[in-house]
């Protein structure tokens, strides 16, 4: 049996991933080092959504090679999306790494591994369109809250987005899969569940219906404190989706909606099913609920054609909707897109002063937003300790972990993973300030 460590970069969808390798790894006999030298296998779980995330993993890849000749290292194995996308091409130029595992195939680890010793050839572990029910994992997050990916892949074929050839087609997970998984996460600790997916509107399509609102049901009988829903796309974002986020206690008062740009020429030319009006009366409706719901959006500026005026609007947009949490990504001209091949594309100085222009208007508007705060009494998760501050932090249910802001506050004694009332008293830059309530 061999000592492994693994690194996993990228979204939370590939942290699952990885947590579901782990248990198989750990299932296998293998142990867990975080001592690289001692390792004998490590494994770089990888993204490669865009240019900047494959540059990382190829970095990720060799510094971790160097374990080989300044360590234990015996094997190298490169799992997820970069090696879905790119084994082929960089098998000969990256020699270092034993065995490319594309990010369907995870659930081949195991085997993987066996295969290198036994028959010590390199090797490309590449399935599209695989759908691995598996429910068991080895929790990476803090244990009072993880990640669950409801399904995999993706129909939409933005003009920009490379994941439909990356993971192939919309794929769901089962409901009684998801309810296992969740029930095992709950006996280990967990109170918040984050729902992730390629397109977590899209659930259980591929089973003849969409059926969210129907795992949501059966999720808020189970002992958890906080639902969370991220990456639901626009056009499936309906009126009894958000009544059920209105009305349920058991799921937080969020919603992540990437709308990814306001004008609608820019919109249709990234084959998106929205356009300005939709996405205005879908935020008149979250808007107008009975509790306070807030959202968070992606939105990518300097896509090929972008002028000036469309530009404008999505700056005017952002200003007057002054969403909660805002990702401004400039466009990363990615190969095997349709947007690849699109007349008008953008120096990259204009694309970062776009992007910066942009994020400054939201940070802006985070301190505007985070005064009507003040005076509040929150439920806040405590988490960890702010030490330049020399304040404890935790999220309320209007804030994702490790993505949004913070609250940081005073008390005698809190405890990781549990639940206090905190008074807001006032605001430092994106983060609120408060103290416990008694």
């Amino acid at each position: 049996m061999k000592k492994v460590s693994l690194i996993s970069l990228g979204c939370d969808k590939n942290r699952v991933d990885a947590e579901k390798m782990l248990y198989l790894i750990k299932q296998a006999g293998h142990s867990f080092t975080n001592d690289f030298k001692e390792s004998q296998i490590i494994v770089v779980n990888t993204c490669a959504f865009i240019k900047d995330a494959s540059e990382e993993a190829i970095n990720s890849i060799l510094e971790t090679a160097e374990f080989k000749k300044t360590g234990k290292c015996e094997k190298l194995i490169v799992t997820g999306c970069f090696s879905s996308k790119h084994a082929n091409d960089v098998f000969d130029d990256l020699p270092e790494v034993d065995a490319f595992v594309g990010t369907n195939s995870f659930f081949k680890i195991v085997s993987v591994i066996k295969d290198l010793y036994e028959k010590g050839e390199r090797i490309i572990e590449n399935r599209i369109d695989e759908n691995v029910q598996l429910t068991k994992r080895v929790q990476t997050t803090p244990l009072h809250y993880a990640h669950l990916k409801i399904s995999d892949g993706c129909d939409n074929h933005c003009s920009f987005c490379t994941i439909p050839q990356i993971k192939g087609s919309f794929k769901s997970q089962s409901l009684s899969n998801l309810i296992d998984e969740t029930k095992s996460l709950i006996d280990n600790g967990v109170k918040e569940l984050i729902l992730v997916g390629q397109d977590v509107t899209s659930y259980g399509k591929d089973f003849g219906s969409y059926q969210l609102l129907k795992l949501l049901d059966e999720l808020t009988k189970l002992d958890l404190t906080w639902i969370r829903l991220m990456y639901c796309y626009p056009e499936l974002v309906t009126k009894d989706l958000i009544k059920t986020i209105d009305e349920n206690p058991k799921i937080a008062k969020y919603i992540d909606i990437p709308m990814q740009h306001s004008h609608d020429d820019i919109l249709k030319k990234m084959n998106r099913g929205s356009n300005r009006f939709a996405l205005e009366s879908l935020l008149s409706d979250l808007k107008n609920t009975k509790n306070h719901i807030a959202v968070r959006s992606t939105f990518i500026t300097g896509f090929p054609g972008e002028s000036n005026k469309h530009f404008e609007d999505l700056y005017n947009f952002i200003k007057i909707h002054s969403l909660e949490h805002v990702g401004i990504f400039a466009y990363s001209k990615e190969e095997g897109t349709p947007a690849y091949n699109m007349k008008g594309h953008l120096s990259e100085k204009v694309k970062k002063e776009r992007a910066d222009a942009l994020r400054e208007l939201h940070f802006n508007n985070t301190l505007k937003n985070n005064e009507k705060y003040i005076g509040k009494t929150l439920k806040v998760l405590y988490e960890d300790i702010d030490f330049e501050r020399n304040l404890f932090t935790g999220r309320t249910q209007f804030n994702a972990p490790e993505i949004d802001t913070n609250i940081c506050f005073s008390a005698d004694f809190v405890d990781v993973g549990h639940f206090y009332e905190v008074k807001v008293t006032g605001v430092d830059e994106y983060d609120l300030v408060g103290e416990i309530q008694n």
